[in-house]
């Protein structure tokens, strides 16, 4: 009765908590880590400012990649530290959770997530399919026979779904979001210019100056790294258009992939879907003029959902509200 009901968007990039229509915590994924003796140093964003900054005694990692946990260890006790945070030191009982998972992922790493999840402190644990819970976090009616199509571009994955009727009726994901578009920017830079930079950097291009197409404004930044033939630091000037060619590989990727979910979906299903359009979530759907793009590799109008941020833990959050009615459409572990 007393036990609090917490959504948690466990993401690649960044962790976020929601309770009701508030967001307790959105903190980067992030851990610092002794080499040898595994101690945790720093977790959020405290471990995400040393990263590329530390010396070879600590590591700083994502315990998370593609969606799906790469270390149990350091995820579990990542976790049992967001969720003492958002508790403070008034824990008297457990909290009920649901946590997103990846549309698709297997027996294994799902019973990967339940598990790091009550061993941080939960009381029960509950999984989610992201689009789902993305759908249900931007207002979409899923409880109706009407299909909506979401898609969800997140750090390490993006998933496109169609939904009706309280469970994903066609779906697909690719392992590409917020991580790749960084890679292909650095694999530019590095291509045109010889010039070497980091993960940071090119995330800030991506979201400073970066865009999917010729947004008609063309936006201008420097970037620092290291040079690839004598290795001295040096400075070059990137633009708009020059991010958004670095970025049409990985694009056309995810727009291949809500192609062939719209192929898979049931003809009565589709006319929902060209009336009502594309509702964007997640961090990677700020990027300027990704809407646009979508709209015409898909030829579905797509536009950005109220809270692209938040929609996916505002969705966990709100499903522990119709339980008995989503969890028939739930993971069985």
């Amino acid at each position: 009765m007393f036990s609090r009901k917490i959504g948690v968007d466990l993401g690649t990039i960044n962790v976020t908590i929601a309770e009701r229509e508030q967001i307790l915590l959105h903190e980067p994924g992030v851990v610092a880590i002794t080499v040898d003796e595994e101690r945790i140093v720093a977790v959020g964003q405290e471990a995400r400012d040393m990263y590329g900054r530390t010396p070879e005694s600590i590591e700083v990692m994502r315990p998370m990649r593609d969606g799906v946990i790469a270390d149990y260890y350091v995820t579990e006790k990542m976790l049992e530290y967001f969720m003492k945070k958002i508790q403070g030191g008034f824990r008297l009982t457990k909290p009920t959770v649901m946590v997103t998972v990846p549309y698709g992922v297997t027996d294994v790493e799902q019973r990967a997530v339940h598990e790091a999840v009550i061993q941080a402190g939960a009381r029960e644990a509950h999984l989610m399919p992201e689009p789902l819970a993305s759908a249900i976090g931007a207002g979409l009616p899923v409880e109706t026979p009407t299909g909506n199509l979401v898609l969800n571009i997140g750090g390490g994955t993006s998933e496109a779904a169609v939904v009706a009727m309280n469970g994903i009726v066609a779906g697909g994901s690719e392992r590409i979001g917020g991580t790749r578009l960084d890679d292909a920017i650095m694999q530019y830079i590095r291509r045109k210019y010889n010039l070497i930079v980091g993960e940071i950097t090119a995330e800030l291009a991506k979201v400073n100056i970066g865009a999917a197409i010729d947004i008609g404004e063309e936006l201008r930044m420097d970037i620092q790294g290291r040079d690839q033939v004598n290795g001295m630091p040096r400075t070059v000037t990137l633009s708009t258009s020059e991010v958004a060619e670095a970025l049409q590989e990985p694009l056309g990727m995810i727009a291949a992939m809500i192609r062939r979910v719209l192929e898979r979906t049931p003809p009565e299903l589709s006319s929902d879907i060209i009336d009502r359009g594309m509702v964007l979530t997640g961090g990677s759907s700020l990027l300027r003029g990704i809407d646009q793009y979508l709209t015409r590799e898909t030829n579905v109008p797509a536009f950005l959902a109220d809270d692209p941020v938040g929609a996916t833990a505002f969705g966990a959050s709100r499903g522990l509200e119709r339980l008995d009615v989503l969890q028939r459409t739930f993971p069985r572990l």
